[in-house]
């Protein structure tokens, strides 16, 4: 069993949080079935993603990228075109809308009666302020 250090891997990746995380991807991929580079020779899984690493038999921009994706909380995918379903009857009402506003049903007295059916603001607060 050859001896495997941080030391010997510093030297290919010289931050040694960002080796911890990249060994630690590595020897979660093997322990997932992921295919050694080099042989086991009885060691655990994170000698042997050290020794990848140190020997330079796994690519460090391969395990970058992992790395990054496997954190990432929110996956990018493209956005379909959102379509909003009616309710039953909704497209009647639509088209008998239409119709009444193409025909004229409704005098602008009638809407204006409306209008004028609801209560202002001040009539809710009890009438106009008093000077």
């Amino acid at each position: 069993m050859a001896r495997v250090t941080v030391e010997d891997c510093v030297l290919k990746i010289p931050n040694r949080f960002e080796l911890v995380m990249m060994a630690a991807q590595r020897a979660r991929k093997i322990g997932s079935g992921a295919p050694l580079t080099i042989e086991r020779d009885d060691d655990k899984n994170p000698v042997i993603a050290l020794r990848e690493i140190a020997g330079d038999t796994v690519q460090e921009s391969d395990l970058k990228e992992e790395l990054i994706r496997n954190h990432q909380r929110m996956v990018a995918y493209e956005e379909e075109e959102e379509t909003i379903d009616l309710m039953d009857g909704e497209k009647e009402w639509g088209s008998i809308a239409a119709e009444a506003a193409k025909t004229g049903m409704y005098s602008e007295e009638e809407i204006n009666d409306d209008e004028a059916a609801e209560p202002s603001l001040e009539e809710l607060a009890g009438g106009a302020p008093k000077e």
